[in-house]
């Protein structure tokens, strides 16, 4: 599924790129916070099917750990696409029925989500990957290179052969940052590591990750990482005896024998203290959508396999550990793979330049 930003983060990181002023007007009630009228109800609008494997199922498992942690039920809907004529509809049946929090898991809700935030004021919208915000209504996302950072050094201490492959969606910032921190965690155990990687051109096509995969291996890859929503890279690595690392969930579920470890999304980290943000009243929703650092519950990992040895593990859990203290994955000096410097020493890759990056670091080859 899609989850790359037009506006929102990336409209922010543009403007700022650009150099652009930026003045914003709230009216009175921003300034107060969001506060609801009656008694929290929650509804969820999927994407797609909640046993999917990936995206959508990790947020159906937040939600069932969100519902022990609020004590309440929270309603939801499965294969909501993203067609105003299909996410309006929905979102209104639970509005109907009560709901005044409704949360979305899709980029393509984002406009909808806008114009049901503006006709409902008194309902509160989040939306997990989207990218438009109001006094009612918060985007959200997690910064993946975190977890892929540490999924790369897993990937780099099991490599035999420092060549690593890696099967991506769409050439966009979103998937571009994980696969050059993939790299950059796995140079950090090998520092001639390559990683070569194919674009599918989907989020969820088995078809395409299958012979993606299979052509990462034939040229040498013994390690597969991914970006794609379905767990077929790992499932293909396991088939050919060598090793993977996945993505949006526990990827051992489906390939226990390849899967090193997983990046994994934990949303409850995230939503269950916003939500109660939202019910303790004058809720102020990022005024440009919560960027999640693995620390606050964007994403972590999962793993790791019996490839990654002991010794290597304990520095991936440092690391981890590092991370969840304030270490920055793309901190200075860093160039690109043309030798361009990118962050300065002593300097940090903003947000704005992470939203539209569009290089890769040494050790990176890149094809369709």
């Amino acid at each position: 599924m899609l989850r790359t930003p037009t506006t929102g983060f990336l409209g922010l990181a543009l403007t700022l790129a650009a150099g652009g002023a930026f003045f914003v007007t709230l009216p009175a009630t921003a300034a107060e916070g969001f506060t609801l009228k009656d008694k929290p109800k929650i509804a969820m609008l999927y994407f797609g099917p909640k046993n999917d494997g990936g995206w959508t199922q990790a947020f159906d498992e937040a939600r069932v750990k969100i519902e022990k942690e609020l004590g309440q039920k929270i309603q939801f809907v499965e294969n909501v696409p993203e067609d105003a004529s299909a996410i309006k509809p929905a979102a209104e049946k639970f509005i109907q029925r009560g709901a005044n929090i409704v949360i979305g898991t899709a980029f393509g809700y984002s406009d909808s989500f806008k114009d049901l935030a503006a006709k409902y004021p008194d309902v509160a919208f989040l939306n997990g990957s989207g990218t438009t915000n109001g006094t009612n209504l918060e985007s959200f996302y997690g910064r993946t290179y975190e977890s892929q950072y540490l999924c790369g050094m897993a990937a780099g201490a099991a490599s035999k052969t420092g060549k690593l492959g890696f099967v991506a969606a769409n050439p966009f910032g979103v998937v571009n940052w994980t696969i050059n921190a993939f790299a950059l965690g796995a140079q950090k155990m090998n520092p001639n590591a390559t990683v070569n990687v194919i674009y599918t051109g989907a989020w969820n096509d088995p078809i395409k990750e299958r012979a993606a995969a299979a052509a990462l291996i034939d040229q040498g890859a013994d390690v597969i990482g991914q970006h794609v929503d379905s767990p077929t890279p790992q499932i293909v690595a396991q088939e050919r005896g060598v090793y993977g690392t996945g993505h949006h969930r526990d990827l051992r579920q489906f390939a226990p024998k390849a899967t090193l470890c997983s990046s994994v999304w934990v949303w409850d980290r995230f939503l269950v203290p916003e939500l109660k943000k939202v019910m303790a009243g004058g809720w102020k929703p990022a005024p440009y959508g919560a960027f999640i650092a693995m620390k606050d519950g964007g994403t972590d990992i999962a793993g790791f396999g019996p490839a990654v040895p002991k010794d290597k593990a304990a520095l991936i859990t440092a690391e981890r550990e590092a991370i969840m203290k304030g270490k920055q994955v793309y901190a200075g000096p860093l160039a690109d793979r043309d030798g361009k410097e990118r962050v300065a020493k002593g300097a940090v890759l903003s947000d704005a330049d992470l939203w539209k990056m569009d290089w890769f670091v040494k050790g990176v080859v890149t094809q369709k």
